[in-house]
């Protein structure tokens, strides 16, 4: 009660009933897990699309999409992903039919720029295809999910750089806390393609090589792709239909640096300020944070800023990794992808070394974690950074006592 007399209501805590996922760690969940703490595979020059540049990427090249499949490989793997983590909810696509369950998808291309050709004709004054357009309209991640699943909940496909699946699980988490829903599919997915390849190569920031978060010798990032489903119920919900669960999304912090297009704040100010906003509403204090998974994609400046925040916030002692040395920056789905790698690092007690890390930097100062390491406590955070000065940070919980029965 406050000082009022007046009954305070007990913020709804989100739990994550199911998860499904697939990069370059694994097609599954399951296989994810067996792969966090080993040897990462190798990117390689891409195969979606013909290109004369040499920068290596982390492929799934046994996903392709299914025929009359609006949104394409995007699409496909968002479909996988979200039947391994309806399976893990103890739930169909059947099930959920008529309810209240919100979709939030987030994205950055999608498959709306693999139309060049369509545009090219377009510009050129020429015939073309109307159908192109039609997919394109039909293919927008969150509401194409959500005719499918014949849901009545809200759908909000976020594109929104590099933060967009962190986004959409923070979002999805807000829906939940505040009632909207019964039920949140939140996720992220991005599918190699052409433009931003050519987009980041032009603006100077791929790796010719295998890239290397927060080492002295990093020199750029690899991008990938990969989808990620979290499914986000309020816990007492959960429990309700017997799948109580201990992962939970604790807190959620938004920032935005209005600094430059590309680079973040050199001071790092609104990156903390997402950071502290996802404590506060997680209710817990700096030291209580086991590990971060950060968004270390292997930039000079990202990565340089985004560590003297973390000395900054928690100390010199600071345990951190980036794995993106494992999957490559796979874009709008990195947020949902690490949170399910925060969750899973959290549920076997043991974060993973960071993937690429060998020489430390005096730009970086504390590096990252060079071996797994034991974890004892229950949070974690997940941050993300984005074009624009987008800074997402999620605050992720695995709850021993509250483990599915």
């Amino acid at each position: 009660m406050n000082r009022a007399g007046q009954d305070i209501p007990v913020p709804r805590r989100v739990a994550v009933s199911g998860m499904g996922a697939l990069s370059a760690l694994g097609l599954s969940v399951a296989a994810t897990r067996r792969s966090l703490y080993r040897a990462a595979s190798e990117p390689a020059l891409p195969t979606r699309f013909a290109t004369t540049l040499k920068a290596p990427v982390f492929e799934l090249s046994a996903i392709t999409a299914r025929p009359g499949r609006p949104g394409g490989v995007t699409n496909e793997m968002l479909s996988l992903a979200l039947d391994e983590a309806l399976s893990d909810a103890g739930l169909s696509r059947s099930a959920l039919r008529g309810k209240r369950v919100g979709v939030a998808v987030g994205t950055t291309v999608g498959c709306q720029l693999n139309n060049i050709d369509f545009y090219a004709a377009l510009r050129a004054g020429q015939a073309v295809d109307a159908a192109v357009f039609t997919s394109y309209m039909e293919g927008i991640s969150a509401e194409w999910l959500r005719r499918e699943l014949d849901v009545r909940g809200p759908a909000l496909t976020v594109s929104n750089a590099c933060t967009s699946g962190a986004d959409a699980v923070g979002i999805g988490a807000m829906w939940i806390q505040s009632g909207l829903c019964d039920m949140v599919i939140a996720a992220g997915s991005d599918e190699m393609n052409k433009v931003p390849y050519d987009g980041f190569y032009a603006l100077g920031v791929c790796s010719a090589r295998h890239c290397k978060p927060f080492d002295a010798a990093r020199d750029g990032l690899n991008l990938g792709e990969g989808a990620a489903v979290l499914i986000l119920e309020e816990s007492g919900h959960a429990r309700g239909r017997g799948r109580a669960a201990g992962r939970r999304v604790a807190g959620f912090g938004k920032s935005a640096d209005a600094f430059h297009i590309t680079s973040p704040a050199p001071d790092g100010s609104g990156l903390e300020r997402a950071v502290r906003t996802a404590l506060a509403q997680a209710g817990a204090s700096a030291h209580e944070v086991e590990f971060i998974n950060a968004h270390g994609t292997g930039t000079l400046i990202n990565d340089a800023v985004e560590a003297r925040v973390f000395q900054r916030i928690f100390g010199s002692g600071v345990r951190y990794m980036s794995t993106k040395g494992a999957t490559g920056h796979t874009l709008g789905a990195a947020g949902a992808l690490e949170a399910v790698f925060t969750l899973l690092m959290l549920e076997e007690r043991r974060a993973c070394a960071s993937y690429g890390f060998t020489t430390a930097s005096d730009k970086i100062g504390a590096g990252p974690l060079q071996e797994s390491v034991p974890v004892a406590g229950k949070l974690a955070l997940s941050t993300s950074l984005a074009f624009g000065g987008s800074n997402s940070v999620l605050a992720l919980a695995y709850d021993r006592g509250e483990e599915r029965g």
